[in-house]
């Protein structure tokens, strides 16, 4: 075999895409190369003691045993394939090649064989093989050496994720789907970490990291590489799910080339929401980036069942959100594997759009998802980061930080950060990412995390702050309506509303002044008999409102007490007290709403009834709400420019326009 530089690899490996030009697509090729990199790796792996891994394999097929399991664990393998075949024989029968290439792959142990079928390589085979270019595409990778001896398994890894980041490039309209830029993730993971180096440096650490939507995997390799170059003598033991079929397989390979473990209970396929493969374990860490707005409707039954009947013993208990974004029910899940404080507890980081920061009201899903999580005091920062990040998606993104272990400083407090100033422009776009964040603003981005200090980038507030009292406010209902005119709509440049009397005179002598003791009678008037009045009388520009005179005698119920006017119905949003603490973290019971009347009562005594003195608060209703506006308190005002100024810059262009006018030929 011809060894190439060891830098030269994944060059190497690309070149073979070249054969590919005409009957595939770029952003087809990954669907060849990268199950063939994993073959060949594993080919080579194999193929120095292949006649004495046949011969045990024989030996172990006699005496009626799983030959494929035994090997596995008796040689301590990821993988094991009892066919005869190698790379190198594939190629001394052209004419069956691709019959030859999958019964080669069939041989492989079930675990490994599963890999490569979620690739869909088999439809490859066929289409490789219909345009005369299988035999190439295997003599090329037969000339590449990838054993271990030779490449590394550390080594590997980086051949294969630099593969896999050419590919995802290469079909940027659904990379977003799978693939998160590494910049991103490697800012990520030194926040997530930043808070345990000196627990991670000790030798032999043992932690494990969690990934429920780990696409192709960048989530996790990038965390292992980091913690590597840390310390290396640490372990990080990585799971994940993932559930689209061939970026599981990525996923997995990956692992297996690398020599981790890969088995079932590490990477598995699935849907996170409806089929849970790691139910009951428990983390250090977790990372995520769950697609954006994406509706959970398919699992809809599943997660209300688990909602309703489990409560705060399931994933679901704090609230679902709207069926149209699921991204609130990722972060659940996730918080589901947080380990107990008393276990050592765990840290998240999961990337989100801006909706989660405030979409929903005080009471609905999202909201009730959001104070449970800052109640539990578990918000420990968001990350505002730049725009045109990733491929495919310009809008800004953000990552949240949750802990159940939050150091003594940041105890009751959420710190925000404001990153999207922190990048460069990129040479070339890459779909939607246009932007990208340097090496030395990741360190600046995590040096502003831990050196928690307020600036123009950094803010931090009590937990409290989030939160806001949802007030209604009534107002009686009044006995009787008159008629009243107002104009229907203002025309362009008008600001005055009144009505001359003239109108009002017109519609007068038509209908007299009634006065209505119900809504339902004034509709029939309107019905009945101001849609009978010409056109002209009210000079198509007023319409008939009804006009609660307050000088009208009251509505009261059996009781005494006075009606609302539901037309007059108004809200308030009240800030919550400093003091709030609202959560109790072992019982999940809230506060009783009376516990803020008084707040309450102040804030409308002082804001409300000055203004209208008939209002009262309807106790029953009020509601807790939290929302984090963050880019407000990162809000910078920027005075209109003077316009002396912008005339001077009209001249001037109109200056230039006519210049430029008169030197063309008439």
């Amino acid at each position: 075999m011809a060894e190439q530089p060891l830098n030269n690899h994944a060059e190497f490996i690309w070149s073979i895409a070249d054969l590919l030009r005409g009957p595939y697509k770029p952003s087809e090729y990954g669907k060849v190369i990268l199950p063939l990199t994993v073959l060949r790796r594993m080919d080579c792996v194999s193929e120095i003691d292949k006649p004495e891994l046949l011969a045990e394999a024989k030996q172990l097929e006699d005496m009626g045993l799983n030959a494929h399991q035994m090997l596995r664990d008796t040689r301590q393998q990821d993988f094991v394939n009892t066919n005869p075949l190698t790379f190198a024989t594939l190629l001394n029968d052209p004419s069956q090649i691709a019959e030859n290439l999958r019964e080669y792959i069939a041989s492989f142990d079930p675990d490994t064989h599963e890999v490569i079928e979620k690739f869909n390589f088999d439809e490859q085979i066929a289409r490789l093989d219909k345009s005369d270019l299988l035999y190439q595409v295997v003599a090329r990778f037969a000339d590449i050496d990838l054993h271990p001896d030779t490449v590394s398994n550390i080594e590997m890894g980086y051949i294969y994720e630099e593969l896999i980041r050419h590919f995802s490039e290469l079909s940027n309209e659904t990379a977003g789907e799978h693939f998160t830029p590494r910049e991103v993730i490697q800012l990520m993971v030194r926040i997530l970490f930043a808070e345990d180096e000196n627990e991670l440096r000790k030798p032999g650490i043992i932690k494990t990291l969690y990934d429920p939507a780990c696409g192709t995997g960048g989530m996790l390799s990038v965390s292992r590489d980091y913690l590597r170059e840390l310390n290396q003598r640490a372990f990080l033991y990585v799971f994940g799910q993932e559930i689209n079929a061939e970026t599981f397989a990525t996923c997995r390979s990956d692992m297996l080339i690398q020599g981790q473990e890969a088995g079932n209970a590490r990477i598995t396929h699935g849907d996170s929401f409806g089929d849970d493969q790691h139910p009951g374990e428990k983390f250090d860490y977790s990372l995520a980036n769950p697609p954006f707005g994406v509706e959970w409707k398919k699992y809809k039954d599943t997660i209300e069942d688990e909602h309703t009947r489990q409560g705060f013993e399931g994933r679901f208990g704090a609230g679902l959100p709207r069926i149209s974004d699921g991204s609130f029910l990722f972060l659940q899940h996730m918080i589901s594997k947080m380990k107990p404080t008393y276990a050592g507890g765990s840290r998240i980081a999961i990337v989100f759009n801006g909706s989660p920061l405030f979409s929903g009201s005080a009471g609905s899903g999202e909201s009730e998802i959001r104070r449970w999580i800052i109640e539990n005091d578990w918000l420990e920062a968001v990350v505002a980061l730049p725009d045109q990040l990733f491929y495919n998606t310009g809008i800004n993104t953000y990552f949240w930080v949750i802990t159940n272990r939050k150091s003594e400083q940041r105890r009751g407090k959420v710190q925000l950060i404001d990153a999207r100033e922190f990048s460069v422009p990129m040479r070339k776009s890459l779909g939607d990412k246009r932007k990208m964040i340097a090496d030395d603003q990741i360190a600046e981005i995590t040096r502003l995390y831990a050196d928690f200090t307020e600036n123009d980038k950094v803010k931090i507030f009590n937990n409290s702050e989030f939160g806001h009292l949802r007030v209604n406010v009534d107002r009686p209902l009044r006995a009787k309506w008159s008629v009243g005119l107002m104009k229907r709509e203002l025309k362009h440049g008008e600001t005055d509303d009144r009505i001359d009397e003239d109108q009002r005179a017109a519609l007068l002598s038509i209908s007299g002044e009634p006065i209505f003791d119900s809504e339902a009678d004034f509709r029939r008037f309107i019905r009945d008999v101001v849609n009978k009045i010409p056109t002209r009388a009210l000079n198509a520009a007023v319409k008939i409102a009804m006009i609660r005179d307050p000088s009208f005698d009251i509505v009261a119920d059996k009781k005494g007490k006075p009606k609302r006017d539901p037309m007059l119905a108004d809200q308030e949003k009240i800030p919550l007290p400093n003091e709030h603490v609202d959560w109790e973290h072992d019982m999940h019971r809230r506060v009783a709403r009376t516990e803020y009347k008084d707040v309450i009562n102040e804030y409308i005594k002082n804001e409300v009834l000055p203004h209208v003195p008939d209002a009262w608060v309807d106790h029953s209703k009020t509601k807790i709400g939290y929302e984090i506006p963050l880019t407000k308190h990162f809000y910078k005002y920027t005075p209109p420019r003077p316009v002396s100024e912008i005339n001077a810059e009209i001249i001037s262009i109109d200056a230039e326009i006519n210049a430029l006018m008169q030197e063309m030929p008439t």
